[in-house]
C-alpha cells in the first residue's frame, strides 16, 4: 500500500510540473494572497423539563492565509481553535489546512493536509456549519480534513469524478501506519440546480471499515434542500458495528437577507449477536432543527433557531434547546 501511494505521488507530480510548465500566460500572473479568519459564537439555553441549563460559547476559529502563486498553483494553511470537550472552554489549536493546490483545464488536485471532499457538496447546500456540522461530520462518518491527496475531475458539463487517498486519522490526530482510506465519488447536474452524488470508501485495519453515501440536491430561486443516506459499515474497525443514518435539510429566502431554514437527522445501529438493543444505542436517535438566518452585512450571520434531540433509548423524552448562532468572517 505504501508504495503504491508513493507511485501515485511521483507520477502525479510530473503530470502536474510537466502541465504548469506548458502554460504561456504564467509571465502575465502576478502572485498574492490574503489572510482570513472565521468565528462561530452561541448562546444557548436547555429548555427540556428534566434541566434548564445556559451558556455563551465560542465553538470555533479559524486562522490562515492563502496564496496564489501563479495561474495553477495556490496555497492554503488554516488553523482551527477550537473546544475539544464542547461547554468546558478549553481550547486548543490545530493544523487543520496545510495544502498545496494544482488547477489545470477541468483537473483540480489537492495535496497535503487538505479538505477532504467525503461530504463537502452536503456541506454546501446544508450551509450552515457554523449552527451544526453535516450529517456525515457531526457523527463521524469521516473527518472534514485529514493528510493525503485528493484529485477531481471534470468529464463533462454534468458529470465529474473524484478520488481520495488520505491517512484516516483526521486533522487532529495524524499517526503513520499502513492504512490508509482509499475513497471515490461521482457527481452528476442533470439539470442545472439538480445534483446527485454517490460515494464510496474503504479502509483496511484490524476489520475493514467501509462507507456509502448517496445525496440528492435541488436549489434554484429561493429553494435550496438536500437529502442524503448513509451507511457505514464496522465503525472503528470494530467487526458488525455498522451505523446507518440519513438527513433532509432546507431553506427558503424570504427576503434578501432573511431565510428559513430546517433539518432533520435520523442516526441508528444494528443489533449485536445476543444483545437486546442496538450497539449505538447511546447515541442513536432522531434531531428536529428549524430557524431563521439573517445577514445584515458580508461576513456576519445570525440564526436564532430550535434544536430537538430525541433519543432512541426506550422511555426517553425529547430534549430541547434554544440558540442564537453567530458567525462573523473576514
Amino acid at each position: 500500500m505504501k508504495r503504491n501511494y508513493v507511485l501515485l505521488l511521483l507520477t502525479l507530480t510530473g503530470v502536474i510540473s510537466t502541465l504548469g510548465q506548458n502554460n504561456p500566460d504564467e509571465s502575465e500572473f502576478n502572485p498574492s494572497g490574503s489572510p482570513f479568519a472565521k468565528i462561530y459564537t452561541n448562546v444557548h439555553t436547555q429548555v427540556s423539563e428534566s434541566e434548564n441549563e445556559t451558556g455563551f460559547e465560542i465553538t470555533r476559529a479559524y486562522f490562515g492565509y492563502e496564496y496564489e502563486l501563479s495561474k495553477n498553483f495556490s496555497a492554503r494553511i488554516n488553523l482551527d481553535v477550537g473546544d475539544p470537550e464542547s461547554g468546558k472552554f478549553q481550547y486548543t489549536a490545530y493544523l487543520k489546512n496545510a495544502y498545496m493546490k494544482f488547477s489545470y483545464n477541468n483537473l483540480t488536485t489537492y495535496f497535503g493536509m487538505i479538505s477532504t471532499i467525503q461530504f463537502k457538496l452536503q456541506e454546501k447546500i446544508w450551509g450552515r456549519r457554523y449552527i451544526l456540522k453535516s450529517f456525515q461530520d457531526e457523527y463521524k462518518y469521516g473527518s472534514s480534513a485529514d493528510l493525503g491527496i485528493s484529485v477531481t475531475y471534470k468529464l463533462h458539463d454534468m458529470v465529474s469524478i473524484d478520488a481520495t487517498l488520505i491517512n484516516g486519522e483526521g486533522y487532529k490526530s495524524v499517526q503513520l501506519d499502513s492504512a490508509y482510506r482509499a475513497g471515490a465519488g461521482i457527481t452528476i447536474t442533470p439539470v442545472k440546480g439538480l445534483a446527485l452524488r454517490g460515494y464510496f470508501d474503504y479502509e483496511k485495519k484490524d476489520e475493514p471499515l467501509m462507507h456509502i453515501a448517496t445525496f440528492i440536491s435541488y436549489s434554484k430561486d429561493a429553494i435550496s434542500a438536500g437529502v442524503e443516506f448513509n451507511i457505514e459499515n464496522n465503525n472503528k474497525y470494530e467487526k458488525d458495528h455498522n451505523l446507518t443514518g440519513y438527513s433532509a435539510y432546507a431553506s427558503y429566502q424570504l427576503k434578501k437577507k432573511l431565510e428559513f431554514f430546517g433539518r432533520y437527522d435520523y442516526l441508528t445501529s444494528n443489533k449485536l449477536s445476543g444483545e437486546t438493543d442496538p450497539w449505538n444505542i447511546s447515541k442513536n436517535g432522531q434531531l428536529f432543527m428549524a430557524g431563521i438566518e439573517y445577514a445584515p452585512v458580508k461576513g456576519i450571520k445570525i440564526a436564532p433557531n430550535y434544536k430537538g434531540w430525541l433519543p432512541s433509548a426506550d422511555g426517553s423524552s425529547l430534549i430541547s434547546w434554544i440558540y442564537l448562532n453567530a458567525e462573523f468572517s473576514f
